[in-house]
């Protein structure tokens, strides 16, 4: 039975504008897509515009010129471990592989420097060059680093080679992950795209509270009221 007809109508008004407004925010209306999935590479195009941190880790990476490393890596299985090997070696490091560990001697300013510019070519959607110089797909090779860089840094801190190993987990962290995560990303300012990414915010608070304004009008239409 309905109490208040006014206020429930009203709100079953407001509730059907919003299921309309949900339906077209979820048509492929913004360029071909969806409203999530074109604000969703919106913000992380903007983001990835503010998250380049490898030429800040080139230069930090060189502070290690000089300090050799001796590695006992566990990779996740032998056909990665045989993978991980080109990494290493086009860093000027010796490695060799048993099964699915990887043993690894080299300079650790040059592994790294290496990485980061694997790492450097991924952020700017350069993956071919990657591809190229390793001969395989140039996601995998990301992961791969990401994988030994892991393994570095544990087998490091076994070593009591406490700041290499703090290096390493940035540079995994900071550069390749990052890398990973944003490939084939085009990056924006955050100014190119102020008045959208303005009306988005205003807009979802708005529809929040919308919803939130038609759900409590139809309650109380039905006569139902919060007491203390």
């Amino acid at each position: 039975m309905i109490a208040h007809k006014k206020k429930f109508y009203g709100g079953a008004g407001l509730m059907a504008m919003f299921i309309i407004v949900l339906i077209i925010f979820f048509s492929p209306v913004f360029n071909g897509q969806n409203g999530l999935e074109y604000l969703d590479d919106l913000y992380n195009s903007i983001s990835k515009g503010s998250a380049h941190y490898i030429a800040d880790l080139k230069k930090e990476a060189l502070t290690f010129s000089g300090t050799s490393v001796n590695l006992d890596l566990a990779m996740k299985d032998s056909k990665q471990a045989q993978l991980a090997v080109t990494l290493f070696t086009k860093s000027g490091a010796s490695a060799n592989v048993s099964g699915s560990a990887l043993k690894v001697a080299g300079d650790l300013a040059k592994i790294l420097g290496n990485c980061l510019t694997d790492a450097d070519h991924m952020y700017g959607n350069e993956g071919r060059k990657v591809a190229d110089k390793y001969g395989y797909e140039e996601k995998r090779v990301l992961y791969n680093w990401w994988t030994a860089m892991k393994e570095m840094d544990k087998n490091l801190k076994k070593q009591k080679m406490f700041k290499e190993a703090k290096i390493v987990t940035t540079v995994k962290k900071k550069a390749v992950e990052s890398s990973y995560n944003y490939y084939k990303i085009v990056p924006q300012k955050i100014s190119d795209k102020y008045g959208t990414v303005i009306f988005s915010l205003i807009f979802y608070v708005v529809y929040t509270v919308w919803y939130g304004f038609a759900i409590m009008f139809m309650f109380e239409g039905w006569g139902m009221k919060l007491e203390h």
